[in-house]
């Protein structure tokens, strides 16, 4: 296949940073190349982010109505980011934003209504790329890892730290991934507590003592002790995360420094001794890290700083390039499905 894609990628993640917006080509010789041309993120607005984060609470005409919203929103990004580039791309991939993501009773919601951003940017959009996989029985998520083995291969092992960490392990020709704790999304609730965005570098936490019964309890919670495949939601985080933080009356420092524990010692149970790419905004995160090292014995590679922001919307933009070619996108290996699958809608201009 010499056929050159020129596509878009749109990821926005749970920590609700913002939208990441790349621009990408793909092109399949002996292994996949791909190069990444343009890239942003595109912060939200106050009203947008309180938009996202309380939608869940919503009911579901409100949806309904948010979902076209956000579609012509995103359309609206993209076509001002094809102007402010002055760039050509054939394709639109969309993860949307997820809303709800509960697995264990067959439901995903990622909203962002494809066809609207279809129409409204006059270009083919691929969306909705979990909901097959739910279908399947599978958990949906995490979705990362076929870009991880087929577009970052010198890798063995990738750990993304974003919301949630989740990591892949390639054994042969295979991979094996899964979601390992909660990081920004509960770091950032803190941080917006003590009326930060989010702890830069972790320097506040860098502040904070590790209160030993609080970290006892996050690691002793079910979630940890199951086997792969398995992925987390924000319906995880609220149930089983949030009471056991809110019930101890420690500073917000003390609390960031001790969930910041809890995260290096949940990746150095999934990782040890090896060298790994790390990637997502919490790479960023220099004391993290720091205690990543120390908990998992492993060599940290970090890559150029616009592949630790943009890798999944790399990854978003691939999965709509193999969509297209009609290639599974999906793997049972790491989701738990009856079967691999060939997921997203096609909404074509």
């Amino acid at each position: 296949m010499n056929k050159e894609y020129h596509i878009i990628g749109l990821m926005s993640g749970t920590s609700l940073d913002g939208l990441d917006i790349v621009k990408c080509t793909f092109k399949k010789e002996v292994n996949w190349k791909f190069h990444l041309e343009n890239f942003e993120t595109i912060r939200y607005s106050r009203k947008w982010r309180n938009t996202l984060k309380n939608l869940h609470l919503k009911d579901k005409n409100t949806i309904k109505d948010i979902d076209k919203n956000y579609g012509e929103f995103l359309a609206k990004e993209v076509n001002e980011f094809i102007k402010r580039h002055n760039i050509h791309a054939d394709y639109i991939s969309s993860h949307g934003h997820t809303i709800f993501h509960d697995p264990a009773n067959n439901f995903t919601l990622q909203i962002g209504d494809g066809k609207i951003l279809s129409e409204l940017t006059e270009m083919t959009t691929i969306s909705n790329f979990r909901e097959l996989d739910v279908d399947l029985n599978g958990q949906g998520a995490p979705l990362v890892p076929i870009g991880d083995l087929l577009l970052f291969p010198d890798y063995k092992y990738c750990l993304n730290l974003g919301g949630f960490a989740n990591i892949s392990k390639k054994r042969e020709d295979k991979i094996v991934a899964f979601d390992i704790c909660a990081v920004n999304f509960i770091l950032n609730h803190l941080s917006n507590r003590i009326n930060l965005e989010y702890d830069k570098e972790g320097t506040e936490s860098r502040k904070g003592l590790v209160k030993q019964d609080l970290l006892r309890e996050l690691n002793s919670l079910d979630f940890f002790e199951k086997e792969a495949p398995k992925s987390l939601g924000r319906e995880w985080v609220e149930s089983a995360v949030y009471p056991i933080i809110d019930k101890y009356n420690y500073s917000i420092i003390d609390k960031l420094r001790t969930f910041t524990e809890h995260i290096a010692v949940q990746i150095g149970m999934s990782l040890q001794n090896e060298s790994v790419l790390v990637t997502g905004g919490g790479a960023f995160n220099k004391f993290l890290m720091e205690r990543i090292e120390l908990h998992s014995k492993s060599e940290i590679i970090l890559p150029r700083s616009e592949i630790i922001n943009f890798k999944e919307a790399i990854i978003f933009a691939f999965l709509g390039v193999l969509r297209l070619e009609n290639i599974n996108n999906c793997l049972s290996s790491v989701t738990g499905a009856k079967m691999d699958s060939c997921s997203g809608d096609i909404y074509k201009k």
